[in-house]
């Protein structure tokens, strides 16, 4: 029982991580019902910014304190949700009337473009992140070792969630969002800038990758250019299971992939970690394509 309950917590930690970069995806396809596959680079660019940084400070010799993983958060964050802003302005905008596939394969490319142009500019070889807070652990309960890192994950990515919903549910640019995710021809007609709303998400979504690509490079501070591939397709497929579209789906896909992923490792074999995930799409995709939290649209043909 104690190792299914330590296994839990590493469920959870892991589950945070694919929630956060989930959520990028379904709020792009809720307002463009656009697939953006760099997004999982996002999360790459993200964790290069927040060692970039570390290194900065250190050569420097400026202490920060405890305040320097908030403000390597911060900076990475911005730089991401910079990146997605971009992206959307330069790679989507052109295409918004493009047929489906020609924005498909755009998103591919970009996807490309940020993992080999990654390798040149900071290197194939990977870097190891600064240990920014001791991995010690914070308490022990009847055998099972919390430590201070997956605190801190699991304490982030609940409150930036929180601060998600508020602004999706409680804010103007929210409502314009949700307004945006129901028919961009509808929302232009009661003056809303849909333009500027995607934008808006897109800034939302990346933020929320590069916050992601900071906490795994705490928990796991070997990252390298092409470190977002197989996180960004885990991240989509947990989309997808919960609901593409869906923030709430996006946030239970994001935990039952992590949990799926770190009790079939712990219990079958490390060898069908990666494999999990296109199991579970292929399952959900044949059993309810619509996704667990998902609402089947009818289209007329």
């Amino acid at each position: 029982m104690t190792e299914f309950l330590q296994q839990l917590v590493n469920g959870l930690e892991w589950g945070s991580i694919y929630a956060l970069i989930a959520l990028g995806y379904t709020m792009v396809y809720g307002v463009l019902r656009l697939i953006n596959f760099a997004h999982g680079d996002v999360y790459m660019i993200g964790a290069m910014v927040s060692y970039y940084a570390a290194r900065k400070l250190a050569a420097a010799s400026i202490s920060m304190g405890g305040l320097q993983f908030p403000i390597l958060l911060a900076l990475s964050m911005i730089a991401c949700a910079a990146l997605g802003a971009l992206i959307e302005r330069v790679a989507y905008r052109p295409l918004r009337k493009a047929p489906r596939l020609s924005v498909l394969i755009t998103a591919i490319g970009v996807s490309l473009l940020l993992e080999y142009g990654g390798q040149l500019l900071f290197g194939a070889d990977p870097k190891f992140f600064p240990e920014l807070i001791p991995n010690a652990p914070l308490f022990t309960f009847d055998g099972v070792t919390i430590n201070r890192i997956q605190c801190l994950i699991l304490a982030i990515s609940l409150l930036l969630m929180l601060v998600l919903r508020f602004v999706v549910m409680k804010t103007k640019v929210g409502k314009a969002m949700r307004a945006v995710s129901f028919s961009h021809t509808a929302s232009q007609f009661v003056g809303i800038d849909v333009d500027r709303v995607i934008t808006v998400t897109f800034l939302i979504g990346s933020s929320l990758a590069g916050a992601a690509g900071v906490l795994v490079a705490l928990a796991n501070p070997k990252i390298d250019p092409l470190m977002g591939i197989m996180p960004g397709l885990k991240a989509f497929v947990a989309a997808v299971l919960g609901g593409i579209g869906s923030i709430p789906g996006a946030l239970l896909g994001g935990y039952l992939m992590g949990l799926a992923e770190t009790f079939v490792v712990a219990y079958i074999s490390s060898t069908y970690r990666d494999a999990l995930a296109f199991v579970l799409l292929i399952a959900i995709l044949l059993l309810r394509p619509s996704g667990l939290l998902g609402k089947a649209i009818k289209e007329k043909v």
